[in-house]
């Protein structure tokens, strides 16, 4: 923290009563830094602030117990004045003897200069106690913005993480849209079939064409054949009936 010179103070305290504890401390405040800190960094900060909340559990005692001296001996002085004033006339007659007296009167002087080093230890005490309640708050706080930013560290890494899924996702998908495209217009694998078929098209004509060639010499001689057998034989052309045919077959003629 900023304000490490108004730590000097309580640094001392808790140097003077529980030794080590106070450099401890005042390094824990100074450099704990919720932001950066690790894990290990906030158990550290936690441990000491169990420690220092157990000293401030103590210092509650130690400040009570003064605080109840300095009652109780500021009670038993005002009862003591207020004998004091009878005392006297016990004195005059003859009552209590003047040795007791001043045994009276002499713990009465003492208690009185007592009660300023109560009063001051009382002081000292209370003081001590505030300044660990400060100590223990400031660490609580600490505690509490290092959760503070953890919490919102792991908001902001799921975040992270959502959104590199989501990127991830939109990448596959593209991908995919992109492999579609592919096999619609420019795949490689469709425009080698076409182009296959088209040759194989091609070459299929290309035989055609020359088995029609080969073929036209035997047409035009079928066809030839053909003319020469209608001309031979007139009758085959078709027009002959069916008895005419027979006797032409029987080598008969018809008679008139």
């Amino acid at each position: 923290m900023s304000n490490s010179n108004g730590w000097g103070l309580t640094a001392r305290l808790i140097t003077k009563h529980f030794g080590a504890l106070g450099d401890r401390v005042s390094e824990a405040i100074a450099n704990f830094d919720p932001e950066t800190a690790t894990e290990a960094d906030r158990d550290r900060l936690a441990d000491t602030l169990r420690a220092t909340a157990q000293k401030l559990a103590a210092a509650r005692s130690s400040f009570e117990k003064e605080h109840a001296d300095v009652v109780k001996l500021q009670e038993l002085i005002a009862n003591d004045e207020k004998a004091a004033e009878t005392l006297g006339e016990r004195l005059a007659s003859g009552r209590i003897s003047e040795a007791t007296i001043n045994l009276f009167c002499d713990e009465l002087e003492s208690n009185k200069a007592r009660l300023p080093l109560e009063i001051q230890e009382q002081a000292d005490a209370e003081e001590y106690m505030n300044e660990l309640q400060k100590i223990v708050d400031a660490l609580s706080q600490q505690l509490a913005d290092f959760d503070a930013a953890a919490k919102k560290a792991l908001q902001a890494l799921a975040q992270a993480n959502a959104q590199r899924d989501l990127q991830q996702v939109r990448s596959e998908r593209q991908e995919q849209l992109n492999g579609l495209k592919g096999l619609q217009g420019n795949s490689s694998a469709l425009n080698a079939l076409t182009r296959r078929a088209q040759a194989v098209s091609n070459e299929a004509a290309g035989m055609k064409i020359v088995a029609d060639i080969g073929q036209r010499p035997h047409d035009q001689a079928a066809e030839l054949d053909a003319i020469r057998k209608s001309v031979s034989n007139p009758g085959a052309a078709g027009g002959e009936s069916a008895l005419a045919r027979l006797q032409r077959l029987s080598g008969k003629t018809a008679t008139a």
